[in-house]
């Protein structure tokens, strides 16, 4: 497609908006884009794959790619929405049934644990990390999913102990959330084994935070590094 042609096709395309399919057919083409756009990002890096590299694998024209998805950044922010969307639900569900210390404690370390496992068995989400943090659109979602997360977080710690400050818990719940994406991030770029120690020390300095004034002495305790 020549360039001319192609710079009109997108900007008469938003590149966040996508053709929603309706019919049987075109959501069948559209599972198999993202499922091969999930392939060659997972065995490419989000950066090498081609929008033309993904037409070829589901053989389809670029044409019809476009119709579909006007851009790259696009195919990686509907792999990331999906992502978030089913982390959202897991983290409204765990921390929903949150009433006390304690289910606030099991909830939090539950939901680190199931994070590094999902992380550890989609090795496309690292790529398509990488790939969200080189487009500011796309970084401005996981922002958002990111606030979200912490919001949700927040409203459980604040039930456990309602007299804390407010902000400073949404503050607090904010910042964890953000540093454990990137803990996870750090922990799938190592061995297994070292993975599981970071997502464990992580786990620990952040309870100490989360719990505050609603652990007793033995669940301060519990969350304290061991002394050598």
């Amino acid at each position: 497609m020549p360039k001319k042609t192609t710079e009109a096709h997108e900007q008469a395309v938003s590149e966040t908006v996508r053709r929603n399919p309706t019919q049987q057919r075109s959501r069948e083409r559209q599972e198999r884009i993202l499922a091969a756009g999930t392939q060659l990002i997972a065995s490419k890096g989000s950066d090498q794959v081609k929008m033309s590299e993904i037409a070829e694998m589901c053989g389809i024209s670029i044409g019809s790619l476009y119709q579909y998805f006007p851009d790259k950044s696009s195919v990686i922010r509907t792999l990331a929405e999906r992502y978030n969307a089913e982390s959202r639900r897991c983290i409204e569900v765990a921390m929903a049934a949150v009433e006390d210390a304690q289910g606030l404690r099991e909830a939090f370390s539950e939901l680190l644990d199931e994070y590094y496992e999902i992380f550890l068995a989609t090795p496309a989400m690292r790529d398509i990390w990488s790939g969200m943090q080189a487009d500011k659109q796309l970084m401005t979602l996981e922002l958002q999913e990111c606030r979200i997360a912490g919001g949700l977080l927040a409203d459980a710690m604040l039930r456990v102990n309602p007299s804390s400050d407010i902000q400073q818990v949404q503050a607090s719940a904010f910042l964890i959330w953000s540093l454990g994406e990137a803990t996870m991030r750090l922990a799938i770029s190592c061995t297994p084994e070292e993975g599981r120690a970071l997502v464990e020390a992580f786990k620990r300095m952040s309870l100490r935070e989360i719990m505050g004034p609603a652990a007793g002495p033995s669940e301060r305790a519990s969350t304290a590094e061991p002394v050598s």
